[in-house]
């Protein structure tokens, strides 16, 4: 039986797609981006969570764990992933909750089931399921049945990808995807390469693809100061958008409220970097208005 590797099921969301939506969030991703605020979903396997911040130090958890992968030294509860089982014995123990196991395994009948809770607010806001991640399209088997599910089941699918996966896993779920959000970051494919590690040609050829299927598609735009809002970059984006006849713009300008992420998951992260100020986020917002977008900050 397919399972699929989930990190987060958020209810209610009004900021992937139309109306009210349900955001899944998948964990695994094929790119590793500087400004990434869900760290936690690039791994393709399950990891611990630790904030230190509400740890008394009891050492409760210490004395839990069969395995030995857990230590108490120097004011800090260190833990030895090589040993960690990600049994749950340390989280069992702890009465502050400091832990965390990120990453579960679902059956598609176990998300139709939460996903199918809140259809009514779908049919009545026009919303649907929206699948994220990390890169949902890189467990495309498991996506296949689900979309397939919410087809037969009448509920809109929106898939948030950053398109960086082989052209034939969006062949597979073409029919019974109601949208796409599709990230296009850095056009240079050598700086989009140092922010993300990987260049961006297959992303920009699935997205032509995409468009001659004639898929509906928004683009969404992270936008983070000193890497990609210069001039160059974003008139190379609507030039690449108005060949292929895209007219849907979301601009993203980064924000930083996952940055606890990386200190609980002991990663490293990027610290300066910055939105762009509200003057040249409106001014790249007027550029793509100039050229007959329909574009809109955030969303």
């Amino acid at each position: 039986m397919k399972r699929g590797l989930i990190t987060n099921i958020q209810k209610c969301s009004i900021h992937d797609g139309p109306g009210i939506r349900t955001t899944i969030f998948f964990k695994g991703c094929s790119m590793k981006c500087s400004w990434c605020h869900n760290p936690e979903t690039q791994s393709y396997i399950p990891e611990m969570m630790y904030n230190s911040e509400k740890c008394n130090l009891c050492g409760s958890c210490v004395k839990a764990c069969s395995k030995n992968a857990l230590t108490l030294k120097d004011e800090f509860i260190h833990l030895d992933s090589h040993l960690c089982s990600l049994c749950g014995k340390c989280i069992d123990y702890c009465i502050n909750n400091t832990r965390e196991i990120i990453g579960t395994q679902y059956t598609v009948s176990e998300l139709m089931k939460e996903i199918e809770k809140d259809k009514i607010f779908y049919d009545e806001s026009g919303g649907g399921v929206t699948l994220s991640g990390g890169e949902v399209m890189t467990q495309v088997d498991f996506v296949t049945d689900l979309v397939k599910r919410c087809k037969s089941k009448g509920i809109s699918v929106a898939i948030d990808t950053c398109g960086h996966v082989n052209y034939e896993s969006f062949e597979k779920i073409l029919d019974y995807v109601d949208l796409f959000l599709y990230d296009i970051k850095i056009m240079d494919p050598l700086i989009h390469q140092k922010h993300t590690l990987v260049d961006n040609n297959l992303v920009l050829s699935n997205l032509e693809k995409l468009a001659n299927d004639k898929a509906n598609i928004n683009i969404r735009i992270p936008l983070i100061e000193d890497i990609n809002t210069d001039t160059d970059n974003i008139e190379k984006i609507i030039h690449l958008l108005k060949r292929l006849n895209l007219k849907k713009v979301n601009l993203l300008p980064y924000h930083n409220t996952g940055n606890h992420k990386y200190e609980r998951l002991k990663m490293d992260y990027e610290k300066n970097l910055k939105a762009p100020s509200e003057e040249d986020l409106n001014y790249i917002k007027s550029i793509f208005e100039k050229n007959d977008f329909n574009v809109k900050i955030g969303g």
